[in-house]
């Protein structure tokens, strides 16, 4: 079950492929979830609640029991403070967001949301929820963000994020999902609702500048005194995301040379090219996705995308195109480390067990502690608000990292001071990001690294989830002694919810998407491109066993 890459992939999007908005806003109504049918639950995987109207996993029903259960959720915890909602561009956002509103309101909670309809990044959000509780010791905020990320057109998304400004963790996750279930499962009688307009005009509902709140204080993250000076020429590609009004804001707040390549903002988001698999995903770490920055990268010193919500980014560098997000992610954590010296010197790294084992070769070289945890951003949200990571990051070009002084900026993954941040490398080390990470294979190793995703279905994904050691019964991988099986993550022991093989040569990691209906296999070797195909190969049958049956 290798990935297949279609014939379209990398190509425009053609009409066939577009979905129906009408079509997708009339099913988020008129279809009602089952609450007896598993693929039509509510279901958190590693970032909020996400599905489709058209197959009843993405409906008002569901947001109307996660609405309810998020507020009763805030009741027990004594959470009494504003809570912070921001939507990005996907079709399902509005009306899901219309729907929570109406919830909220009717349980007396303190909304706040971008005026005229603005679509709102996931970092303002965090960004917002960590300013207001600062230094405050009651009346804490929390937020919702309306979106699937990078996921198709046709897909919802629906998430939390508790006081600590990160993505829920999954004792809260786990909580609002069966309350939100036994709501469903209850015909919904005992959820509050009032009408979108009397919500709006609620004494408790009001207006927050998520952008210029969130632009006035990103000079505290990025050092753009640094970047104009030294007339670094930048590019940036919202891909029709909720940032696409903050560029150039930034643009003119900082005086910096950036050019917004396109501000469009289409919920079919037909100007994209199409993904491996024929889809439209707006994934700025995907060469299919990215072609059109991509074509334009002889254009600029540095050039940048962010996905729907802009919480991951992609950089296109002059020297090798677009970066993978691995070395992207190794060139910043060298950069950072190196030169924030107002960091602690203790803040360590932060990175996900399947992103790149250059990191770990970093930390060591500048004498930082490395956390390995599972896939799931929230697991960097502590460290990241009390300044003891300095940086954390996934494989999937998610990223965060401390304010310039050591302090938290945002709990949540942040696109846009990622991508920004490629720009102050430039300036600074007379390089763009791609040269540097060449630097870093000249002093520290090569690392060859590859991945595979293969649809599969809800039943799979389960099965490749509880794969345990044991049922690692080779000793050898692609020639290599096996010197590790894992199933929990060494920073904190917590399930990875898939397994990793480690050898002296090389490793790999299968696990499921927890956002689509596929799996991943991630694989390096530290030798040469023909033994990471070995690695691979090795996997894959490891994985088409288990999904056999075996």
């Amino acid at each position: 079950m290798a990935s297949r890459i279609e014939p379209g992939a990398g190509k425009p999007a053609p009409t066939s492929s577009l979905v129906d908005i009408g079509r997708l806003l009339d099913a988020y109504s008129a279809i009602k979830p089952d609450p007896a049918n598993p693929l039509q639950r509510v279901a958190f995987g590693t970032s909020g609640h996400r599905g489709t109207s058209f197959d009843g996993s993405f409906n008002e029903h569901h947001i109307l029991a996660i609405s309810q259960a998020v507020c009763e959720h805030r009741a027990s915890q004594k959470i009494d403070g504003p809570l912070f909602i921001g939507i990005d561009t996907h079709a399902l956002s509005v009306p899901a967001f219309e729907t929570a509103v109406e919830v909220l309101a009717a349980n007396g909670v303190e909304v706040r949301y971008a005026a005229d309809g603005e679509f709102t990044p996931t970092p303002a959000v965090s960004h917002a929820i960590l300013v207001h509780n600062r230094d405050r010791d009651g009346g804490f905020a929390d937020g919702i963000v309306v979106t699937p990320s990078h996921n198709p057109p046709s897909d919802g998304g629906f998430k939390y994020n508790p006081p600590n400004g990160g993505a829920a963790d999954t004792n809260v996750t786990g909580w609002i999902q069966d309350r939100a279930n036994a709501l469903l499962a209850g015909g919904l009688r005992e959820v509050r609702r009032m009408p979108f307009a009397q919500a709006l005009a609620a004494s408790t509902t009001s207006s927050h500048d998520f952008l210029s709140n969130y632009v006035d204080d990103l000079g505290s993250v990025i050092d753009f005194d640094a970047i104009r000076g030294a007339r670094v020429r930048m590019g940036v590609d919202p891909l029709g995301g909720a940032g696409v009004h903050y560029w150039a804001r930034i643009a003119e707040h900082y005086r910096i040379d950036l050019d917004v390549v396109s501000a469009t903002v289409d919920p079919q988001f037909a100007f994209m090219t199409l993904d491996w698999d024929g889809k439209i995903r707006m994934d700025p770490s995907s060469s299919y996705a990215m072609q059109r920055l991509i074509a334009l990268k002889d254009r600029y010193d540095i050039a940048f995308a962010c996905d729907t919500d802009h919480d991951r980014h992609g950089v296109v560098a002059p020297s090798v195109g677009l970066m993978p997000a691995n070395h992207y992610l190794s060139a910043s954590v060298d950069y950072l480390f190196r030169h924030r010296r107002e960091w602690s010197t203790h803040a360590a790294v932060g990175k996900t067990v399947v992103t790149s084992a250059m990191i770990g070769r970093i930390a060591a070289k500048l004498g930082r502690r490395l956390f390995d945890v599972p896939v799931g951003f929230k697991w960097f949200a502590p460290g990241l608000l009390d300044g003891s990571l300095g940086f954390g990051c996934e494989e999937s070009a998610g990223a965060s990292f401390l304010r310039r002084d050591g302090r938290v900026w945002t709990t949540d993954k942040d696109g846009i001071a990622a991508a920004l941040l490629s720009a102050e490398i430039t300036a600074v080390g007379g390089r763009d990001p791609g040269a540097a990470y060449r630097g870093l294979c000249d002093d520290l190793g090569e690392i060859f690294a590859d991945r595979r995703d293969a649809k599969a279905t809800p039943e799979q994904k389960k099965t490749l989830s509880k794969l345990s050691p044991v049922q690692i019964t080779s000793t050898s991988l692609a020639g290599n002694a096996i010197t590790a099986v894992l199933d929990k993550a060494p920073a904190n022991d917590a399930p990875i919810g898939g397994i990793k093989v480690e050898s002296d040569g090389g490793w790999f990691a299968a696990r499921p998407s927890g956002t689509e209906n596929i799996y991943k296999i991630y694989a390096e070797s530290f030798r040469d491109t023909d033994h990471l195909q070995q690695i691979l190969g090795e996997a894959q049958d490891l994985v088409d066993r288990a999904l056999a049956g075996a």
